[in-house]
């Protein structure tokens, strides 16, 4: 018997580590902000997280500066980094089971087998509600606990058409 969360769909930390650095950027546009500061915050690894950021710089969601005096800031603004794009830009892919794996030929119900139709819909609805969702969206009545980790709630906007 399973338990509920127990086999759920999860992010790489990779992805909860980019949406959590953009997260603690939005929440803080008055200040410059250091990796460390994040990573302090959240109770993650400091060197782990410099891949992270490093990443978001390059896709320019995130600006990096250099120097005795530098740090990190949004290099968007909130409305405009779609956490859709940042999923699809930070996970490895979305293959949700072997048929999905385009190496992989080797399941004895490929020919008549909907699962790989079914859990194709399942992910363009997943993504579709990241779709809808902004770094604004997510930044609305969040307030971070010093040392604490909170889940973050929206509520997500209807799913674009289309």
């Amino acid at each position: 018997m399973t338990h509920a969360g127990e086999h759920a769909m999860r992010l790489t930390t990779y992805t909860d580590y980019a949406l959590r650095s953009l997260i603690f950027l939005g929440m803080n546009r008055d200040r410059l902000v250091t990796i460390q500061d994040i990573a302090d915050l959240h109770a993650i690894s400091k060197n782990h997280l410099m891949k992270v950021v490093h990443q978001l710089g390059v896709t320019g969601m995130v600006e990096t500066l250099r120097g005795r005096n530098g740090g990190l800031r949004l290099g968007r603004e909130p409305a405009d980094i779609n956490i859709g794009d940042v999923v699809r830009r930070t996970e490895t892919d979305f293959h949700m089971a072997e048929c999905f794996d385009p190496d992989n030929v080797g399941c004895a119900y490929s020919t008549s087998c909907t699962l790989k139709g079914v859990l194709g819909a399942a992910t363009a609805a997943y993504l579709n509600v990241l779709d809808g969702v902004t770094l604004a969206d997510m930044l609305v009545g969040v307030k971070p606990q010093p040392g604490h980790s909170s889940p973050v709630v929206f509520a997500p906007r209807a799913p674009r058409a289309g």
